[in-house]
């Protein structure tokens, strides 16, 4: 099928890394269910995401970039994604007008049936709950009929991804998304995040828990899964 006919998913990350941790399990399962999914990242988490790469020598701020861009390619390949990279700046990210513009302009072309971003509060990542905020104000000016450009878009449903610290973050999931068939892509995705080694093992245990999680709230067996908080109210003709 001609990728201008597929259904769509956007995914919003704040970093080069987000998307591999939180939702490549959603990406790789919808990847083959052959829905497109544009991941739209807005750093490449240069200044506070890779330490390990600022810990060897004669390291410059454009070799970074280069270098996690490069993982980032390499895990959405894996799983089934297109990246598109805004190099707005991180630690601090400070979106400025030309980014909300962009990102309304890729609303409006991609159309998206949802969109996945960041939880709305992070006492730990400033960068998180401002790229969730931006997604939101994107998507609310793709809706505005007076704002110039491509046709308005309707009211996709947003899905917050799992912060790092939850507890600390007024996240709480209530869906839980099974990625079991697709677990073993997510690993591998995470093994293209060698600047971020340490945390391969973080999100695995992730994984398993929302899967112990998904198990006690459902019929099937549920060996991984990613937790996700609806932003929006559910509009459904019954309950079931």
């Amino acid at each position: 099928m001609n990728d201008a006919h597929k259904k769509t998913i956007l995914v919003i990350s704040a970093h080069s890394a987000d998307f591999v941790w939180r939702a490549g399990g959603a990406i790789a399962l919808y990847a083959q269910r052959d829905y497109r999914i544009c991941i739209a990242c807005l750093t490449y988490g240069e200044r506070g995401e890779s330490a390990k790469l600022w810990n060897q020598a004669g390291m410059t701020l454009e070799r970074v970039k280069t270098v996690r861009r490069k993982e980032a390619e390499k895990a959405a390949d894996v799983l089934g994604g297109e990246m598109v990279f805004f190099d707005a700046g991180d630690y601090p990210l400070r979106p400025k007008e030309d980014l909300v513009n962009r990102l309304v302009d890729l609303f409006r072309n991609l159309r998206p049936e949802f969109v996945l971003t960041h939880s709305l509060y992070d006492p730990y990542n400033f960068d998180h709950p401002e790229t969730a905020r931006v997604a939101q104000e994107a998507r609310i000016i793709a809706q505005a009929h007076g704002h110039p450009g491509q046709k308005v878009i309707g009211a996709p449903p947003v899905f917050l991804f799992e912060p790092h610290q939850p507890e600390q973050c007024r996240w709480e999931p209530n869906v839980l998304l099974d990625i079991t068939a697709v677990w073993d892509l997510k690993r591998k995705a995470f093994e293209c995040m060698e600047a971020q080694e340490h945390l391969w093992e973080y999100y695995t245990r992730v994984g398993l828990q929302r899967g112990v999680q998904a198990s006690r709230n459902s019929d099937r067996k549920v060996d991984y899964a990613e937790g996700y908080q609806r932003l929006f109210p559910q509009v459904t003709g019954e309950l079931s």
